[in-house]
């Protein structure tokens, strides 16, 4: 690809060339034509799919731009306004006569004649979607989309306000959560109470948002026919290649198999900080992001432009062909990238594939932390995917589940680990020693972090399989059973005496069990292929890198498993697998520290 390059949408061949959305009912006559057309052959079969491909792909691509414009600032009314009005008058529109259009094509006598194996795989998710709708769903699901929203604003509004320099500074809690790096154990305790009572101030807010959430997918599953909204939810989100059952599997594994190492990593981070300060007599949670050797936070960049230009040049030793870092030059000339925390923007960090043009939109809340290194080539890896797949003809080829997307963005954080030494390059302000000792910590700290994430997934997928199988239980259930689970893939070593109250409520941080309810698991069954990918390219770079493509280029072509094995590496959830896995990565640590 050609450095900084512009792209363009192709030319469209069923929506005029100008067609811009203003409402529903210029929307209606390009729907009409696809369930009035008559299908006479398999081409005509083919081209319907094109010309439904097409007008989705606009439609995709227009909520997008609506959800990050309005991500990008939640404090303007007339951005918020914007997305719903998509939300409330067009998508409701869309579902149904989605559903529509997916009887015809099912119903078509010219179906069989399309043998090729990703119109199997398109298919089959088809034959879902149809026996799960409901037409009296969806009102329900407009209002929990609308209802979703109030997380972003609720939480984008959250600032405290600290000490810098002698002066007082409102900051979002992202950047306040930069002190929890502090070698000062003051300063981060008392950026950690900010935060955490910042968040307990609404936690009632958040308590009634999620009872209002539960009890609106509780009534969508029972709609469906479903005993709860988990099942409903494994079939909505298309999972044909797990189950329930398998989930369970995985939190077991990783609490036999993880959580002691996690253990280990805690009982030496407590052993070492003793060591540098006698007073210091227990581990406490804001004791997690420190070094333990007392060294200063890692700052890999300072400002937003830095952290593209050296992602970039990143990609570019990873991928000498400058495939990769040419995708990201891409993003750049073309402004797709908002990167740098601000206050007004909504939490997290996401890449949103851009359906027609294909160029996807990378947003995060960037500081200067090693966490934001690790964003930008995760949200980097997300990219990537969607420019390896950008040429597929349909829209449902390009759109892998989560399992498949996750694998792209956490194998690529551990893929360029090897060349984040352009963030920690020797200059005036740090010497070749010091360049080294940095990028060593930077590596030692993201395989340490994976440790601490499995866990921590384990713990989030674990609650929501309780919260929807016990719709109707109380806030003080709740509270008990996210504690329980919460200790079940804790370490032991961690001091929570006196923090009960805010122990509680640790899950509200997570806008997935608000906003995308059982999109979590996906990390889990990602960070397992992820260390399988890097594994592979440890022992062979040159192999490793292209089973990685190989598998992205798939898209949505073939099954999880057929992709995970693209890649070269296993689907699976055993506990001897993750044992193994987990060794390699123990091995990795150890060898740094």
């Amino acid at each position: 690809m050609q450095p900084e390059l512009i792209l363009t949408r192709p030319a469209r061949h069923f929506l005029p060339e100008t067609y811009t959305l203003t409402t529903w009912d210029e929307v209606r006559p390009f729907y009409d034509d696809l369930l009035n057309r008559p299908i006479n052959s398999a081409d005509d079969l083919r081209r319907w799919f094109a010309n439904r491909s097409e007008l989705e792909s606009y439609l995709s691509e227009n909520f997008a731009w609506r959800y990050i414009r309005m991500t990008c600032d939640t404090a303007d009314a007339k951005l918020t306004e914007q997305l719903n009005f998509f939300i409330e008058h067009i998508q409701p529109q869309m579902s149904e006569l989605g559903d529509e259009l997916d009887k015809k094509a099912l119903q078509s006598p010219f179906l069989a004649e399309l043998t090729a194996p990703e119109y199997a795989v398109m298919v089959r998710g088809m034959r879902q979607a149809n026996a799960i709708f409901r037409p009296e769903n969806i009102p329900l699901q407009t209002e929990l989309q609308t209802e979703e929203r109030q997380y972003a604003a609720t939480v984008g509004a959250m600032t405290v306000m600290i000490d810098t320099d002698g002066m007082r500074e409102e900051v979002t809690l992202q950047k306040a959560s930069d002190r929890l790096q502090s070698t000062n154990r003051a300063v981060r305790e008392e950026a950690w109470f900010l935060i955490q009572n910042r968040r307990f101030a609404d936690h009632e807010t958040l308590d009634a948002l999620f009872t209002r959430l539960v009890t609106l997918r509780h009534q969508v599953a029972l709609n469906a026919g479903f005993a709860n909204y988990r099942d409903y939810a494994f079939a909505a989100l298309g999972r044909f290649d797990y189950t329930p059952a398998d989930c369970f599997t995985f939190h077991a594994a990783v609490a036999e198999t993880v959580v002691p190492l996690m253990n280990r990593q805690m009982a030496d981070r407590q052993r070492k900080l003793v060591q540098n300060d006698p007073s210091i007599a227990t581990l406490r949670p804001w004791d997690h992001k420190v070094d333990p050797d007392g060294q200063p936070p890692l700052v890999p960049f300072k400002t937003g432009k830095e952290l593209i230009e050296k992602t970039i040049h990143c990609f570019d030793r990873l991928d000498t062909s400058g495939e990769l870092g040419g995708y990201l030059r891409v993003m750049r000339r073309m402004g797709h990238l908002d990167l740098e925390s601000r206050k007004g923007k909504a939490p997290g960090g996401y890449n949103y594939p851009l359906e027609e043009i294909g160029v996807p939109f990378i947003f995060m809340n960037a500081t200067s932390s090693l966490r934001d290194l690790v964003t930008i080539v995760h949200e980097g890896g997300h990219a990537v995917h969607s420019f390896l797949t950008r040429e597929l003809p349909l829209k449902d080829f390009r759109n892998p589940p989560m399992e498949v997307a996750e694998l792209a963005s956490m194998a690529m954080e551990l893929l360029s680990m090897d060349h984040w030494d352009v963030f920690f390059e020797a200059n005036e302000h740090r010497t070749p020693e010091q360049a080294a000792d940095e990028l060593r910590r930077a590596k030692q700290q993201h395989l340490e972090s994976i440790i601490v994430m499995l866990p921590w997934v384990a713990t989030v997928d674990k609650f929501q399989h309780w919260v929807y199988e016990h719709p109707r239980h109380t806030l003080a259930e709740r509270r008990a059973n996210w504690v329980r689970i919460f200790d079940e893939f804790s370490d032991t070593v961690t001091d929570w005496s006196g923090l009960d109250h805010l122990k509680e409520y640790v899950w509200q941080k997570q806008l997935h069990l608000y906003e995308v309810p059982f999109y979590y698991i996906e990390y889990g069954i990602a960070q397992l292929g992820a260390i399988g990918v890097w594994r592979n390219y440890r022992e062979n770079p040159e192999m490793g890198l292209q089973g990685y493509k190989d598998a992205l280029k798939l898209g949505y072509k073939a099954p999880i498993r057929d992709i995970y094995a693209a890649a070269r590496v296993p689907f699976d959830f055993s506990k001897e697998y993750i044992g193994t896995l987990m060794t390699f990565v123990q091995e990795e640590i150890d060898r740094l520290a």
